[in-house]
């Protein structure tokens, strides 16, 4: 990272502002280009390692790359304020992010409605009551997080 004074090293740090964040972008391989999707995400951290959780419908474009390769890179951002200067001509924005790459997994399943209230807690407290007919619908997916780093630029501090 060129600018060491805005990377993010602490763990808890990084799970904070991933905590902050409502979408995660996830890059495929597509025939050596990248595939990126914007999705909701759920996430569970223990013991210095992160999945996140995804779910979509039971078929589509994103399954068929994940069986080709299930190495992923993913991104997720928060926190922007743009800072406006006219006095110097200058422009810059605040943020905090998250880059990081894994593998995908899908979700079996007999665990496919505790992964969705783990997606459903990053965006509200307590249990959601699904309907069973939807959760059978739905497939889960998660991404086990192998590497992962964190930035901050915050003009305030």
């Amino acid at each position: 990272m060129r600018r060491k004074e805005r990377e993010v090293t602490d763990f808890e740090e990084m799970i904070a502002i991933m905590g902050k964040c409502d979408v995660c972008r996830l890059a495929l391989n597509n025939d050596g280009y990248p595939y990126i999707l914007p999705l909701n995400f759920g996430m569970k951290a223990e013991d210095g390692s992160v999945e996140l959780y995804f779910h979509g419908a039971s078929e589509g474009m994103k399954y068929e790359l994940i069986q080709k390769d299930n190495r992923a890179g993913f991104e997720m951002d928060c926190g922007h304020v743009l800072h406006l200067s006219e006095n110097n001509c200058s422009c810059t924005m605040d943020y905090e992010s998250i880059v990081g790459r894994g593998h995908i997994e899908m979700v079996p399943d007999e665990e496919k409605y505790d992964a969705l209230q783990i997606l459903m807690q990053h965006y509200r407290e307590g249990n959601f009551p699904f309907n069973h007919a939807a959760v059978s619908k739905t497939r889960m997916f998660r991404l086990i997080v192998e590497q992962m780093t964190g930035k901050i630029r915050n003009k305030r501090k």
